[in-house]
């Protein structure tokens, strides 16, 4: 049995109730958008993040601040997209995300764990969270399907 896909309402209600996701939202016909601060670990600066959800498409997850191009210094990001800037968290079509899965369950911890691994590559020069970053061409055409 497949479970429903959760509603934009639904995620903002998830989003709101849960204390590591702590922040302030929006809510509207076409989606949602959330903000929040998060620290990967007790040692790491503070990030402000916003996730947004439009209706019938995947969660898109944003660092406001601080300036992650900055920080790298010259260096090209690992595993973000660009247009505009947002982080890679999971590969597409891999069944990692589905409609069904709460944000604040997923993109949430996602989120604080990519941020631990850059910040481990702006030290050490050396992405070591693993993955797979797919093709930005290959990333948009599914975006453009759904």
């Amino acid at each position: 049995m497949t479970r429903p896909v959760l509603t934009p309402p639904q995620q903002f209600l998830f989003l709101q109730r849960n204390p590591i996701c702590a922040g302030k939202g929006t809510l509207n016909a076409k989606g949602l958008a959330w903000e929040y601060r998060v620290r990967p670990s007790l040692l790491s600066r503070a990030y402000l993040i916003r996730i947004e959800l439009n209706r019938n498409s995947v969660p898109r997850a944003f660092v406001l601040e601080p300036d992650l191009e900055a920080l790298a210094d010259g260096r090209r990001l690992p595993h973000v997209y660009r247009g505009p800037l947002r982080l890679c968290l999971y590969l597409p079509k891999s069944g990692e995300w589905l409609g069904s899965m709460r944000i604040d369950q997923t993109f949430v911890p996602w989120v604080a764990t990519w941020l631990f691994y850059f910040e481990e590559w702006l030290a050490s020069d050396d992405w070591k969270g693993g993955g797979e970053h797919p093709n930005l061409e290959d990333h948009e055409a599914l975006r453009r399907r759904r």
